[in-house]
């Protein structure tokens, strides 16, 4: 390394500091600052919340900056390491994981760990280095290894049980494989067979799982019991009208109706307090976020970028989808944070290194699609 080169240190530095994309780095700060004031809302009675989000935050922007610098064709080196590592720390999850709540998703290496959350990432990336490979040259042989390669950790992670992450990865999977020149009659010929399989797939159900489908098509079977949550989050998003009741004054939120006020729910605390004026901002947030992830993925230079970068957006935006459809009784309620805006560090780590591989994405784009002959979009297979 040469450093008689004239530049100095600042120069020299500054390819690696200034990483940020600024359009997706100034949506993701709005989000989190529209998270922390309505946190400090919903938190106002359990102390230490905001100041432990700013520090998850800070964690989070470091995680995004290494990602940042990290370039894609690094990514694919490790792409195929990071998944088996990830299984391997799933099927030891299986074996010998720490069980809470019910649950066995954690395991004990000196900390606590819930691998299934490094699968939201590891599994674009496998698909996307297992499509570049075979790129040009695609038939239903790879496809069929791509869904099989989908289908160990999903399992594996369903089986926790954790249907929120599974639908996660799934989603993260499924964008790869559909974008990776997947036909619109395989699709439909897949969604026709999920429609046969419901009978089986509700039998393979915990009886959990299928009281929150039950819960979901009528709350109101059981009020004061299954039902309260949902019903609750319904009547705070419901009574804050166009304009809302006003920040610190949601009264479903401060007599404590609303279940997981700081994590999970914080989307019916924001909807009580800043109303629909309100939910249509973050509407548009989170449309923005969606809008330049895309952007990105649309301006990748390789196959493998395109397909990484399609995949981490479709992550947010079923982030976004999955949490405000439970909290708003649309959808099932399966533990889905709101992307940016709910408390916690693990998930907001995994948004962070999601952003961060994002703009590695944009900083190493030349406008130029090359790919060895990959197919487009939505291409027939």
């Amino acid at each position: 390394m040469h450093f008689n080169d004239g530049r100095s240190p600042w120069q020299r530095l500054r390819p690696h500091v200034m990483v940020f994309d600024i359009p997706l780095t100034l949506i993701i700060l709005a989000l989190l600052s529209v998270g922390l004031v309505t946190l400090y809302s919903a938190g106002i009675a359990i102390p230490g919340k905001v100041s432990d989000q700013l520090r998850n935050i800070a964690a989070a922007f470091f995680v995004m900056w290494l990602a940042a610098n990290v370039p894609p064709q690094t990514l694919m080196r490790i792409a195929v390491p990071v998944y088996a590592l990830a299984v391997a720390l799933l099927i030891a999850v299986a074996l010998a994981g720490t069980i809470k709540g019910g649950s066995r998703r954690w395991i004990s290496i000196g900390i606590q760990l819930q691998p299934s959350e490094f699968m939201k990432i590891a599994m674009p990336l496998m698909l996307a280095w297992f499509f570049q490979r075979q790129a040009g040259q695609l038939r239903w042989q790879a496809y069929a290894v791509a869904a099989l390669l989908l289908a160990v950790p999903v399992g594996l992670i369903a089986r926790q049980p954790d249907l929120g992450t599974a639908l996660l990865v799934v989603a993260a999977g499924a964008c790869v494989i559909f974008l990776a020149g997947l036909s619109w009659k395989a699709l439909v010929a897949l969604a026709a067979a999920a429609c046969v399989g419901m009978p089986l797939l509700w039998s393979a159900m915990h009886d959990y799982q299928r009281e929150r489908v039950l819960t979901l098509i009528d709350p109101y079977h059981d009020p004061l019991g299954k039902g309260f949550h949902i019903i609750q989050s319904m009547i705070a998003i419901g009574s804050g009208g166009a304009a809302g009741k006003g920040w610190t004054q949601g009264t479903q939120t401060h007599l404590e109706f609303i279940p997981e006020r700081t994590t999970d729910f914080i989307f019916a605390v924001f909807s009580e307090e800043f109303g629909l004026t309100g939910n249509v901002v973050l509407m548009v947030l989170y449309l923005l976020l969606i809008w330049r992830g895309l952007s990105i993925a649309l301006n990748a230079s390789t196959f493998f970028t395109r397909l990484l970068a399609g995949a981490i957006t479709m992550i947010y935006f079923t982030y976004a989808f999955v949490n405000m459809g439970m909290v708003s009784g649309i959808v099932p309620v399966v533990g889905v944070p709101l992307p940016f805006m709910s408390y916690g560090g693990t998930a907001l780590l995994t948004l962070g290194l999601g952003a961060g591989i994002l703009m590695s994405i944009q900083r190493h784009s030349h406008g130029v699609r090359s790919g060895s002959g990959a197919p487009a979009w939505g291409a027939v297979a």
